[in-house]
């Protein structure tokens, strides 16, 4: 039987919406992903930039800010 003489059924809306809640979701995550490594290597460099500091023999290399006396 050829497949042109049989009728298409129409698009169901609830598979559209799936799909689209999907790529919803999908895109979310990815967005998640990058800004957690995006986060992460910022956070790999300050650790290296204080372990280089540390290991050159230096003092405050982490200061710790307070706010001005009035």
């Amino acid at each position: 039987m050829p497949a042109s003489n049989s009728p298409t059924p129409p698009p169901d809306p609830d598979d559209d919406r799936d799909r689209r809640a999907a790529n919803i979701f999908l895109l979310v995550m990815a967005i998640v992903v990058v800004g957690a490594g995006i986060w992460l290597v910022d956070a790999m460099l300050a650790a290296r930039k204080a372990d280089e500091c540390i290991a050159a023999g230096r003092r405050n290399c982490a200061p710790i800010e307070t706010p001005a006396r009035q």
